[in-house]
């Protein structure tokens, strides 16, 4: 694990296993997903120890102090010192409430077509 006093935003969201891939983190920072201090954020950004990242992946917003600045990815079991998760315990209420909830109504018209819905379609084509 080589330590920095300062790392690109991408790279540590990389590194520090919140994105897959930094490809993934750097579109997530490109579409104002990710803030530090209510501010946008570009991936070039560099990042000091103790600063706090807020990331949003719908449902909630994740929140990271980040206890050491890496740009190379480590194993899941040292993320404990690379970052602390400061989330607030309401976004996990949001999410566990999305779960309770689980069919997500979808728009008409999107997806696989309903049992009612595809026997209308076979009427209409076979001219029932």
């Amino acid at each position: 694990m080589i330590l920095m006093a300062e790392a690109r935003i991408d790279k540590w969201l990389w590194a520090a296993r919140v994105f897959k891939t930094r490809s993934l983190a750097t579109d997530a920072i490109k579409n104002g997903r990710v803030t530090i201090g209510g501010q946008n954020v570009k991936p070039s950004r560099m990042v000091k120890e103790g600063e706090v990242i807020d990331v949003k992946k719908p449902p909630i917003t994740y929140s990271f102090r980040i206890l050491k600045t890496i740009e190379q990815r480590v194993g899941a079991k040292l993320l404990a010192d690379v970052y602390e998760n400061v989330t607030a315990p309401e976004q996990y209420e949001i999410l566990e409430m999305s779960r309770i909830s689980g069919f997500v109504d979808r728009a008409r018209g999107t997806g696989r077509p309903t049992k009612k819905e595809r026997r209308s379609l076979d009427d209409f084509m076979l001219g029932d």
